[in-house]
Parts: structure tokens; C-alpha cells; sequence
């Protein structure tokens, strides 16, 4: 049997703390030996779960790197502006990596973190969870198995959903491009190399339409204030805060997103911070310049097309998407999958597994679950093979996100580019 896998985690935000969940679960596989979280309360937490000694539960990751190679891997889950540093520290200590998605914001450092774990022989995996779920193993299965002859075209929705959009984009740490990056690239990644995952390889050049139609402060209603603790038309508004996170405290879903906002799950607690961060604004408001909407066609080397549809103007929703082929049609949501048959004129339900919810609280339908299995046991084996998001694969559908925002920016067609 392979030895345990010792880890160190970097950023104990959700994502940091969502993957070491999974080592919990797995004591004879796993083992979480060192942190690193500039904030007291998210460093403590996670260090108490996983027993790491006070020594060893630090503010900065630099004193971890300062110490050698400390464990065999690393989880690299800080803000996506900082991933391109701890990647170089660890991966030139020969450290395997664990990247969450997006690798980074530019070309230029995507292309450097490659060369970096390449040049260092270590392990890179990308947190495109996507890929590891028991929905898209079936629903890939189908798609190789030629069940519906050659693949034509396919439509891609994300519905991300108008609360998590006021979340996440509007209020929150990936509203602004120059404070973190494009919508695309912060939300949308895992869509573009989802699609090059199911069909087998890149797009060879995309359009893209899109931008920030609702959440601008000329569609503030007539007596709403700046937060939404003074705001006269609250009641009425579908993007309260209020009413949004005080419904999640008072059904106990200590989750996220409501553990975003407060480490103290109180009603003192909540009140503060909707009266004092950025969470309790008022959405039309805010300093947000992120699109809210946005479109990309791609054509793939096979001509085949496709369509990828991101909007923030749905309920919470799993993804959805059509897969049109010249035998048959697969329609998905994310759960269940339906293939219909030309030739036969039938209809039949495929198994999907049960992989849960698709959002972060419920471990995105076993994508995360999927994505440590498989990074663990590459690490264990020694066979980086196991990981179905590693360096060059996640590069390619990353060169994808500045190809179509140059499209969108400048009204072009725009070909990818390709990893050197």
C-alpha cells in the first residue's frame, strides 16, 4: 500500500478548506501537516480539524517555503491574483501541486507555472472539478462511445444564478477585473475546459458578446439607500442582503455562502458585517465592472461548433447543455441525461451517479471529492497520469479566456492560441 500523502494547505478560504474535508475522510490516504491563512480565525479552524501543530499553522506561505519540502504536496487555494508565486516556491522545492482554477490571470503566467512544474518534475493539478464528476464521466462516455455518430454542435448554459452573481461578482472579491480578473476567466474557465474535455480537444478560434447590463447604478430604484439595512424598498428588492443572508442564518446553513461574511454564526455577527463590508451594499451601488452576461462561439479543428451561454438572470441551477450529433441528440442537466436515437426514434435516460449537489457547499456534484482522489493517488503512485486536468491540458482551455475577451473587446474573431 502507498505511503500516506502529506499536504499543505495555502489558503484556507472555502476552497482550502472544501479539499481538506476530503482528507478527513481519508485518514489512511491523506494527511494535512501545515497551513498557511493570514486570517487568525480560518487558520485555527483549519488546524484544529486536522491536529497540525502550532508551529505549523502560519500567516504567510513564505515561511512554509522557507522550511523546505515539508510535505510531499501542496493545495494552492489563495485569491486567484496569487497563485502564480506559491507555485514557483513549492514546485522548485519539489512539491506536487494542487492549483485551484483559474491557474492564473494572464497568458504569461499560466505559460510560467507550466514551466515551472514541468522543469521541476512535479505534479500539477488544476481544480477544474468539473471534469472529475460521475455526471461528466457518463456523459463523456456516451460522447466516446459514438452512440451519437459525429458531434456537430452543442449548446452550453451556466446559469450562475442572480443571487450568487449579487454574491460572488457584484458585492464580492471577483466584482472588479483589475482587482481580480474577468468573469470568464473567475467563473466560466471551468466551462471552456469542460467543453474541450467532453469533445476531445481546444477550439481553434471564438467570438464573444457580452457585458454589464443590470448591476449599474442607473437602474437604482427611485429611495434605495447604499446598504440594504436603511434601504426603504428592501422588502421588494430580489437582491437584499438582508433578507438573503439572515434566511440562510436563521435555517442554519453555517455554509457558503453566509461563511463568507462572518466567522460567528450570530445575528450580531451578520448585522455588523452587512453594516460594515462589502457584502451588505446595495447591488446598484457597488464598484463592480465585471460583465453580467456574455456569450462565446468556438469552432473546433473537427468544425465542429459550439455555444457557450453565461448569464446571471436564473434561479440556482445546475448547467445545462445539448449535444447534437449526426445519429442521435444528448440533452443534461447536470443530473439526469437523455440520449435520443435517429435511427430508432427512441429515447432513453442514462445513468449519471449521484454526485450531489453542483455548488461548493454540496462539493460541486463529487468533482471535489473526485479531483483530491485523483490527485492523492498520482502523488502516491507516481503516475500524474491519474489527473485529467494537468499542466498542458489546463493551459490549452486557459488560452481559450483571453482569445474570446479580445473577441468581445474589439468585435473580432480571434484564433486560440496554442501551448508552446
Amino acid at each position: 500500500m502507498p505511503a500516506v500523502v502529506t499536504l499543505a494547505v495555502v489558503g484556507a478560504g472555502n476552497r482550502g478548506t472544501g479539499y481538506a474535508r476530503w482528507v478527513l475522510a481519508h485518514p489512511q490516504r491523506a494527511r494535512v501537516v501545515a497551513v498557511a491563512e493570514p486570517r487568525t480565525v480560518r487558520r485555527e479552524r483549519l488546524a484544529a480539524a486536522h491536529g497540525i501543530e502550532p508551529g505549523s499553522a502560519v500567516g504567510d506561505w513564505r515561511e512554509l517555503a522557507a522550511r523546505g519540502r515539508i510535505a510531499d504536496a501542496v493545495l494552492i487555494c489563495t485569491l486567484d491574483r496569487d497563485h502564480l508565486e506559491p507555485v514557483l516556491a513549492f514546485a522548485a522545492l519539489g512539491c506536487h501541486i494542487l492549483l485551484e482554477k483559474p491557474m492564473a490571470l494572464t497568458e504569461d503566467e499560466c505559460r510560467r507555472i507550466v514551466d515551472a512544474v514541468e522543469r521541476a518534475g512535479v505534479t500539477l493539478s488544476v481544480g477544474h472539478v468539473l471534469r472529475y464528476t460521475p455526471y461528466t464521466r457518463a456523459l463523456k462516455a456516451v460522447v466516446d462511445s459514438g452512440r451519437l455518430g459525429e458531434v456537430v454542435s452543442v449548446q452550453h448554459l451556466e446559469p450562475v444564478g442572480f443571487w450568487h452573481q449579487a454574491h460572488s461578482f457584484v458585492r464580492g472579491n471577483w466584482r472588479r477585473e483589475d482587482e481580480a480578473t474577468t468573469m470568464l476567466m473567475a467563473k466560466s474557465c471551468h466551462d471552456l475546459d469542460w467543453l474541450q474535455y467532453v469533445l476531445g480537444g481546444p477550439p481553434v478560434r471564438v467570438s464573444s458578446f457580452g457585458r454589464l447590463s443590470h448591476f449599474r447604478p442607473g437602474n437604482r430604484p427611485a429611495g434605495a439607500a447604499d446598504r440594504c439595512l436603511d434601504c426603504a424598498v428592501e422588502s421588494a428588492c430580489p437582491y437584499s442582503a438582508t433578507r438573503e443572508y439572515g434566511d440562510r442564518l436563521a435555517r442554519g446553513e453555517h455554509t457558503w455562502p453566509l461563511n463568507v461574511l462572518v466567522d460567528e454564526f450570530t445575528p450580531e455577527a451578520l448585522e455588523s458585517a452587512l453594516r460594515e463590508g462589502p457584502y451588505g451594499r446595495c447591488v446598484y451601488a457597488c464598484d463592480n465592472d465585471v460583465v453580467d452576461h456574455q456569450v462565446v462561439a468556438m469552432e473546433f479543428d473537427s468544425g465542429a461548433t459550439a455555444t457557450f451561454t453565461m448569464t446571471a438572470f436564473t434561479e440556482q441551477a445546475d448547467r445545462q447543455t445539448r449535444i447534437f450529433g449526426t445519429r442521435g441528440e444528448l440533452r443534461g442537466d447536470g443530473k439526469s441525461l437523455r440520449v435520443y436515437d435517429f435511427l430508432t426514434r427512441t429515447e432513453e435516460a442514462v445513468a449519471a451517479g449521484g454526485g450531489g449537489p453542483m455548488d461548493a457547499a454540496g462539493g460541486h456534484g463529487g468533482g471535489d471529492a473526485g479531483l483530491m482522489d485523483a490527485f492523492v493517488s498520482a502523488v502516491a503512485t507516481g503516475n500524474p497520469g491519474l489527473v485529467k486536468s494537468g499542466p498542458r491540458e489546463s493551459l490549452t482551455s486557459h488560452l481559450t479566456v483571453p482569445a474570446a475577451e479580445r473577441a468581445r473587446r474589439y468585435g473580432t474573431v480571434e484564433p486560440v492560441g496554442l501551448p508552446d
